[in-house]
């Protein structure tokens, strides 16, 4: 039974995971134009960044490693910011050009940006899967029991 949980808890942090990531995209293509943030200046992209963590306590680890079948969930460890330059824009009638003409807009590509969140909108539905399937498998076990 504990087995059962332990493949529940993997998948429901994945789905935890892509749900933040499915977010932050979200953030990112409803900004893509944004010239002004509170913090000065154009919106920065954000993304997501995943890291594999071990699943169970520090005994089970241990056995665990022993065996060589250490389980892991997914966890969000970093909201990373866009670092680059924004990208220069020529817009002379816009509120926030320059001297020049030129518009601070943010590094962000709608087509990447679409990619991306088709992804997580798929690891997302796998990840259902997979939670339903131990939850699917303990409902007839149950009906066997009857």
């Amino acid at each position: 039974m504990n087995n059962f949980f332990k493949s529940l808890e993997i998948s429901s942090s994945a789905l935890t995971a892509q749900r933040l990531r499915m977010n932050l995209l979200s953030s990112n293509l409803a900004n893509a134009q944004t010239t002004r943030t509170p913090e000065g200046g154009p919106y920065k992209r954000q993304d997501a960044v995943f890291s594999a963590v071990p699943l169970g306590s520090p005994f089970e680890d241990m056995l665990a490693d022993k065996t060589d079948s250490r389980l892991k969930k997914v966890q969000v460890i970093e909201i990373h910011q866009d670092t680059k330059e924004p990208r220069r824009v020529y817009d002379p009638s816009h509120a926030d050009a320059d001297k020049d003409g030129f518009v601070a807009m943010p590094n962000i590509q709608m087509m990447t940006e679409m990619v991306n969140m088709i992804m997580a909108t798929r690891a997302y539905e796998a990840n259902t899967t997979a939670f339903n399937a131990p939850k699917a498998m303990a409902q007839k076990a149950l009906e066997i029991g009857r």
